[in-house]
Formats: structure tokens, C-alpha cells, sequence
């Protein structure tokens, strides 16, 4: 990769702070920049949602959930690829994310090749076409 040619920027929101270093590495590992988020508060305060090419957030958090965090975004016309990833997924839970918008929605654990292919399609389903 020429230094001309920036790196997509993954955003991830998740309250477990072994997940959050564990899915930056291997985005970091799949040629991706990845900025990590202890909660949806922090992620919205930092405004990366204007710069990030596609967010992976946790469904279930303290404070404000994924889904929460989803339709906070679409309020604001935030059209990014959202991966959800929860340890927790009921059906009802999954087709409400779905429904929404989200692309993907990973059952933890998954396997590094599952979210590396996620992220590639989310980035390929973008609206604005960024891949």
C-alpha cells in the first residue's frame, strides 16, 4: 500500500475491553485502521462517525445498546455499514438490527476470517461506495 493510499478507518464500540483489543488486532492485521470505544457515549463524543468507514459495535452496553447507538446515528443521517457483534443475540434482537440497517451481526465468539469478510462487505455495501 503507497503512503497516498489511506487505510478504511473501522470504528469499534464494546464495553469488554479484551474484545475491543482483540477485534482492533486483527483489523489492524487485515490492513485496516481500527479506533476503539468503551461505549457509545464516547464513540459519538469523538466524532469519528463522520471519518469511520464502518462501525462494529456490541449489541448489549451500559448506558446506550448498539441499537440505540444505530438509530442515534440514523437520526443524524450517519449512513455508515454497522456490524454488530453480541454474545447475546436472540432472534427478535438480530431482525430489529437487521431490519434497521445493519449488515452483519456476528455471534461471539466468531472466527477472525468471518469478521475480516464482514467488514469487507459492509465496506462494499457502503452508501457512499467507500471500499
Amino acid at each position: 500500500m503507497s503512503p497516498q493510499t489511506t487505510k478504511p478507518l473501522i470504528a469499534i464500540v464494546d464495553d469488554d475491553e479484551s474484545v475491543r483489543c482483540a477485534v482492533r488486532g486483527v483489523l489492524k492485521s487485515g490492513g485496516y485502521e481500527a479506533q476503539a470505544f468503551a461505549s457509545a457515549r464516547e464513540f459519538l463524543r469523538s466524532g469519528v462517525q463522520r471519518t469511520a468507514a464502518c462501525l462494529i459495535s456490541d449489541v448489549r452496553m451500559p448506558d446506550m445498546s448498539g441499537l440505540e447507538l444505530q438509530a442515534r446515528l440514523a437520526e443524524e443521517g450517519c449512513r455508515m455499514p454497522i456490524i454488530f457483534i453480541s454474545a447475546y443475540g436472540d432472534s427478535r434482537m438480530r431482525s430489529q438490527a437487521m431490519k434497521a440497517g445493519a449488515v452483519v451481526f456476528l455471534g461471539k465468539p466468531f472466527d477472525d476470517k468471518v469478521l475480516l469478510d464482514s467488514v469487507r462487505a459492509a465496506l462494499n455495501a457502503a452508501p457512499d461506495g467507500t471500499s
